[in-house]
């Protein structure tokens, strides 16, 4: 990746164990975020406002938790800004709105395997423009991996898929791919919480410049929204849906992330993530009454398999 120029080396002691906690915990928190986010579509606000809020609201939280802990760290040279800003209006505007509209159009399952080809693209960054040495276990891991995810989205199963929703859904596997990358090159420099803060900055700022925040239907939020599936006759306001999406779904994953390629490289983390997909199914099955077949049981196992694999790839 492209140097950041202005700033200081800030990567601690590498603890692989914690790194592995933070981004199958993140990995878990996403994967449960998507079914929260399928509910809070069906009936609330739109792919478009739900990622500018999520971004406005989640910039609110960085900041204050900056501000109150290491207000020194938000310092930053007018050089450093620039590549800020390509990782909060690329990186992170992409990555969520890619998913929101892919997720929109398809079965979660379906999105997420399309989305999640960006651990084999960062893969193929680390070793063909990193030019660093992948060991043949990774790439096998990687390629049990991605079997896993067609077993436990079944993604034979009634072959139709919406064309739109598919160039979404890849389109997000390059955002994630950039995002992953950049973060991991970034984090050597600047602590996890000021560069997401300055991320989600330039996020909500090229959001306002598309759809004004001002303008935002704010009366949505208070609408009563069904949960849907096995949990049909309960309803909650689109103000609670969107409180988790932007906490559980939002902040506290992107530091898990952000903060575990301080431990992991890129690859690792990227692979881990794949948790996701296997997390998404399993909700959706509880929450939303979709299937779970053996099929998807031994697809989840082998995503499983694949995260042990990899991490025995030194």
């Amino acid at each position: 990746m492209i140097p950041i120029p202005g700033a200081g080396h800030l990567r601690p002691e590498r603890r692989p164990a914690l790194g592995y906690v933070m981004a199958l915990a993140a990995a878990a928190l996403f994967g449960v975020n998507g079914a929260v986010v399928k509910v809070a579509l069906d009936d609330g606000l739109s792919a478009y406002r739900l990622a500018e809020l999520r971004c406005l609201a989640s910039l609110a939280i960085f900041v204050a938790v900056v501000s109150a802990t290491r207000p020194g760290s938000l310092r930053v040279s007018a050089r450093e800004l620039v590549y800020l800003a390509v990782f909060g209006a690329c990186a992170v505007v992409l990555t969520q709105l890619l998913y929101l509209l892919a997720i929109r159009r398809l079965k979660i399952g379906v999105a997420l395997v399309l989305i999640f080809l960006g651990p084999l693209l960062v893969a193929l960054w680390a070793r063909f423009v990193g030019k660093k040495q992948v060991r043949p276990r990774f790439w096998a891991a990687l390629g049990l991996s991605l079997v896993g995810l067609v077993l436990v989205v079944r993604l034979w199963d009634r072959f139709s898929l919406d064309g739109l929703g598919v160039a979404f859904a890849l389109a997000g596997a390059g955002a994630y791919t950039l995002y992953v990358l950049y973060a991991e090159h970034a984090v050597g420099r600047r602590d996890p919480i000021s560069l997401l803060c300055y991320g989600f900055l330039f996020a909500s700022a090229l959001w306002t410049f598309v759809q004004p925040w001002w303008s935002l239907p704010w009366h949505a939020l208070a609408t009563d929204v069904s949960l849907h599936g096995n949990l049909a006759g309960t309803s909650l306001p689109e103000w609670a849906l969107v409180a988790w999406i932007v906490v559980l779904g939002t902040v506290v994953p992107f530091i898990l992330v952000v903060g575990s390629l301080q431990h992991l490289p890129a690859t690792r983390v990227a692979i881990c993530g794949m948790l996701e997909p296997v997390v998404a199914t399993l909700v959706a099955y509880a929450w939303l009454a979709e299937t779970l077949d053996a099929a998807q049981l031994v697809g989840g196992a082998l995503v499983l398999a694949a995260i042990v694999l990899a991490q025995t790839a030194r």
